[in-house]
């Protein structure tokens, strides 16, 4: 089983989802709470079901939120982010060589997300 794990940064409160093998998986933007970061991860957990939308492809379809939205960095590596009911990106991963990578990333939060733990990391 994976876990969200909280962490205190220079400029506030973040986290990242791991896998049970300690990778991450996503990260979260930085919050000015604890209380905003939880309600962040709530966010997660709700909206992990979401469906995709790969960008990577012509004439993708454009998904309602919520969503995992799958693209390409300017460094030509896949990323995807998992975008809220309101539109907001509540997660976001690393970059990917491979796009069978990314989507393993995003089927990964789908499997971990609902039933993480939350533990604080230093």
């Amino acid at each position: 089983m994976g876990k969200f794990a909280v962490k205190t940064v220079k400029t506030g409160i973040k986290f990242n989802l791991k896998a049970s093998n300690g990778e991450i998986i996503a990260t979260s933007e930085i919050y000015t709470t604890e209380k905003a970061c939880m309600n962040g991860i709530e966010s997660v957990r709700k909206n992990c079901v979401a469906p995709v939308e790969d960008q990577t492809v012509e004439n993708f379809e454009v998904l309602k939120h919520p969503k995992f939205e799958v693209y390409t960095d300017k460094a030509g590596e896949f990323r995807f982010r998992l975008k809220a009911r309101n539109g907001e990106i509540i997660a976001a991963s690393e970059g990917y060589k491979k796009k069978a990578s990314c989507m393993n990333g995003i089927e990964s939060v789908k499997k971990n997300a609902p039933d993480s733990p939350v533990v604080k990391e230093d």
